[in-house]
């Protein structure tokens, strides 16, 4: 039998911020209550990083605006979605959940081999993510309506066609309905 992981990755509330979407939150809030339900282990994935980020070049397109940026409550997991007791954060350092945090450590630790993907956004961490997992050889799911992109195409093309050639893609309420 598979052991799997829920991972629901940036949704702190600084990024949901940027992808407005009032149904987004409480439909994953379904997919984490679902999966805390049936005893999937559900693991935040958020990025962060050291006072003054020493991890940040500033070479780095996507992240070298946020050097000197001050932690806060921005940067706290949407409290819509928060974490609750026997949930795992996991801390990256880049795009992927797997650059720069001890997720690979944590999900063998535990024995996971199967990989629920959520989070924001769809060409982001997602795609990274799923990259990145394949490669390690875990079996994937992707709740495509628990992912965001401010791009709809993006995110049509990418759950449509990209995605199933390395994971099995889904909605939220069939995944719900089949625990």
């Amino acid at each position: 039998m598979s052991e799997q992981a829920l991972l629901v990755m940036d949704v702190q509330r600084m990024i949901v911020d940027r992808y407005p979407d009032p149904a987004y939150l409480p439909r994953l809030r379904k997919a984490i209550d679902a999966a805390r339900a049936s005893g999937v282990r559900v693991i935040y994935v958020t990025v962060g990083f050291r006072p003054g980020a020493p991890e940040i070049s500033p070479r780095n397109k996507l992240f070298g605006r946020l050097a000197g940026a001050p932690a806060g409550p921005a940067n706290d997991v949407h409290p819509d979605v928060a974490p609750g007791p026997g949930d795992i954060v996991v801390t990256k350092r880049r795009v992927s959940a797997f650059a720069g945090s001890d997720l690979d450590m944590v999900l063998r630790a535990n024995d996971v081999d199967h990989l629920v993907l959520t989070g924001i956004a769809t060409s982001g961490v997602v795609l990274s993510t799923l990259r990145q997992a394949a490669d390690l050889d875990f079996t994937l799911t992707v709740l495509s309506d628990g992912c965001l992109d401010n791009d709809p195409e993006v995110h049509r093309v990418l759950t449509e066609k990209v995605f199933p050639m390395q994971a099995e893609v889904t909605t939220v309420a069939d995944w719900v309905t089949a625990r």
